[in-house]
């Protein structure tokens, strides 16, 4: 399977790597090729400069957003969310039809500082937000409530925790479910929300995971829903 990870950041960069390791091909889209490679400095996160992950991944490939987008069959939206429609437009409606965007990315609005407000919130998400946008796409939102590491080894939890996933087209769902599965998360811990509209239920997740990762001072933890499986 070929992917376009869009963003450049720590979460593109992992599930980058992760899908490679699976033996997928994978490209980075991101707005400037030259300006990525060309920083220097850690990003605001404190990560490492993109050129110098890039050299110890050799297999993936940095595009601009369109041309990672064109040649993804399916995207992943890891930018951050206050810019993720216009990356979106970036990567091109064309190059984004009929083919499944798994969005990552939640709407951390930093404008008055820590801790970032949501926008959009309540009712509305980023989720819905990118599938208005892009009618044509098939938007399956997931993995939004954990950190990057989480994401792609759910083991780093040594207890049953959950994921979820969001979005109107079941085939698009499955097809995300079954990398969820490829990256080691038990089919059982995939919890189908529902429509687009139930991703604002995910993202305002985002607010409370702030909050514990200041009460316990690290972000390897995960929501587990207890008894998500007894009306089975």
């Amino acid at each position: 399977m070929r992917y376009a990870v869009l963003g450049t950041g720590i979460v593109g960069r992992t599930i980058s790597a992760k899908l490679a390791s699976l033996g997928h091909e994978v490209v980075i889209g991101t707005r400037d090729v030259d300006a990525t490679l060309a920083r220097t400095e850690p990003d605001a996160m404190g990560n490492p400069p993109f050129a110098q992950w890039e050299s110890a991944h050799p297999e993936v490939r940095l595009e601009t957003f369109a041309d990672a987008a064109a040649f993804g069959e399916r995207v992943a939206n890891t930018t951050s969310g206050m810019v993720s429609v216009k990356a979106l437009e970036a990567a091109g409606a064309q190059n984004l039809d009929g083919k499944v965007l798994i969005d990552i990315a939640n709407p951390l609005d930093f404008s008055a500082g820590m801790p970032p407000s949501l926008d959009p919130v309540n009712t509305d998400s980023l989720g819905e937000r990118i599938q208005r946008s892009f009618p044509r796409a098939r938007v399956v939102k997931t993995l939004n409530t954990m950190n990057s590491q989480i994401m792609v080894d759910p083991s780093r939890v040594a207890d049953e925790h959950t994921v979820f996933v969001s979005g109107d087209d079941a085939d698009a769902k499955s097809a995300v479910t079954d990398m969820l599965v490829s990256f080691g998360w038990p089919e059982a811990s995939v919890i189908d929300l529902g429509d687009i509209t139930t991703a604002r239920g995910a993202e305002m997740l985002l607010p409370i995971w702030l909050r514990l990762w200041g009460a316990l001072g690290h972000t390897d933890f995960n929501f587990h829903i207890a008894g998500a499986r007894s009306g089975a």
